[in-house]
């Protein structure tokens, strides 16, 4: 099977359900709906998050509608949370309105670093997935909390790259590599993703899927961004896959030395 065949089966499967695409797109600081329209094409994404709390779920004009045309899943989340009980009722408020038990959680500490509140996220974690929600949890790059929440049923761990619309990428690839080795759900990055080349680098770590918004979003031109975030995913998960080269402290010819002076000689 060609590279291409393999990753046109290589499906991210959530919940019990697959996708062709590893790439989740949010709709956070975008311009227009028009220009989230065209991200969403470009991006080829087949989920995208919405904060319950800005959108009305109905009518023409709304986001969910325009998903909708698109065929592409909600996810709705907690944004603009910053207790465990603000977050449930919201996630209670999306299942109603959208009649989904899907919901990326999203507990925050503070307004200045927008990370996760480690207690309050475990604590609304725990009670979401006790009534049956699946649960996308953002986290902060921590592999104990990572695997605490794990271990209380999340569907999914959404660990931080760096701040959310921070354009910082990946400050700390080992602790992410960390998680995915010690996970058994999918890790998806989340937030810090600044241009196309941290998306590869999560996917090269070992992530099962990149969400990110403000990099498409907020681009000069958000289309063409979203389709270079598109190549870049399929790239690092080639990459992934195929197995990199161990890391040398010195260098190591490509070609083998063997023969060579032996053939020089023939040849004079």
């Amino acid at each position: 099977m060609s590279t291409i065949d393999h990753l046109a089966t290589d499906t991210f499967d959530i919940d019990g359900q697959q996708f062709s695409s590893r790439l989740i797109l949010g709709t956070g600081g975008a311009s227009s709906l028009a220009s989230v329209e065209q991200a969403l094409q470009a991006s080829g994404t087949e989920i995208t998050t919405v904060a319950i709390r800005h959108f009305a779920a109905a009518g023409s004009g709304s986001v969910y509608e325009l998903l909708r045309r698109n065929n592409v899943r909600p996810l709705p989340n907690t944004a603009g949370c910053f207790t465990a009980r603000d977050a449930v009722l919201t996630a209670q408020l999306a299942r109603e309105a959208l009649e989904t038990n899907w919901i990326k959680l999203e507990v925050i500490a503070d307004e200045h670093t927008l990370l996760p509140d480690p207690i309050e996220l475990f604590s609304a974690a725990e009670q979401l997935v006790a009534e049956d929600f699946t649960v996308f949890a953002y986290t902060n790059d921590d592999p104990a909390l990572a695997k605490r929440l794990e271990d209380v049923g999340v569907a999914a761990i959404m660990p931080a790259g760096s701040p959310i619309g921070s354009g910082l990428g990946i400050l700390n690839p080992h602790n992410i590599s960390t998680i995915v080795a010690r996970s058994n759900v999918p890790v998806i990055l989340d937030a810090g993703v600044g241009t196309a080349s941290d998306a590869a680098l999560a996917m090269e770590l070992g992530c099962s899927a990149v969400l990110l918004a403000s990099a498409v979003t907020r681009a000069h031109n958000p289309a063409l961004m979203a389709q270079g975030m598109r190549e870049a995913v399929r790239a690092g998960r080639a990459a992934h896959l195929a197995g990199r080269i161990p890391r040398r402290d010195v260098a190591l010819a490509s070609s083998p030395a063997e023969g060579m002076m032996q053939t020089l000689v023939g040849e004079l």
